[in-house]
């Protein structure tokens, strides 16, 4: 693969994470975001970096040994999954998280980060046969760009669902926790209902 086709695929893993077509990981994102405010992105970066550790590391060994990837099918029911397993966390889990036990969420955004890095490395595998090595990399750097702008669209739409309903509450922190409660339980909701349409069996 020569270099000079290493531009489009920059471009293909971009397309790939903000299409109408990853609402599942970007829901995930979403759901990993939503337990932060605008000034604890340092926490949120953390996290975020994990994630992008764990998907990174499923993609290499889309390269290295594809054949230890788990069928497409089992990977499509296991996204949604995660997207449950992070909505139910921030309900049980912000207070840990703000009492600085952040660095758990950045285990466990790393590990689900392996799944969707599998599920990454399938849709890769799918539109470009064979040796893939130079545009994983940059579809790698398309992903990475694209999650950065969902989650600065995510963290902004969150601070003003924040500021809307502090008007409707006792303040900013009840405001907080009621955000965190409604975004947490209404992406549980829809990870449950993918996880139902994708079973494998």
């Amino acid at each position: 693969m020569d270099f000079s086709a290493f531009r489009p695929f920059v471009s293909l893993g971009f397309g790939h994470i903000i299409a109408s077509g990853a609402m599942d990981h970007i829901l995930f994102l979403i759901a990993l975001a939503a337990i932060y405010r605008w000034n604890e992105w340092r926490q949120a970066l953390v996290v975020v970096t994990a994630f992008t550790v764990g998907h990174s590391i499923t993609l290499s060994l889309a390269v290295l040994a594809p054949r230890l990837l788990p069928p497409s099918s089992l990977v499509e029911f296991f996204i949604p999954i995660t997207i449950i397993a992070t909505g139910i966390e921030n309900l049980l889990t912000r207070r840990a998280v703000t009492r600085g036990r952040w660095w758990r969420r950045g285990v466990l955004a790393s590990a689900f980060g392996l799944v969707h890095g599998a599920g990454f490395a399938g849709y890769l595998s799918q539109v470009l046969p064979g040796s893939i090595g130079i545009p994983l990399l940059g579809f790698n750097i398309g992903l990475e760009l694209g999650q950065g702008l969902v989650l600065c669209a995510a963290m902004v739409l969150l601070t003003g669902l924040d500021r809307a309903m502090a008007t409707l509450t006792r303040g900013d922190a009840a405001a907080f926790q009621l955000r965190v409660a409604a975004v947490s339980l209404l992406v549980a909701i829809m990870g449950g209902v993918w996880a139902v349409e994708r079973v494998p069996w």
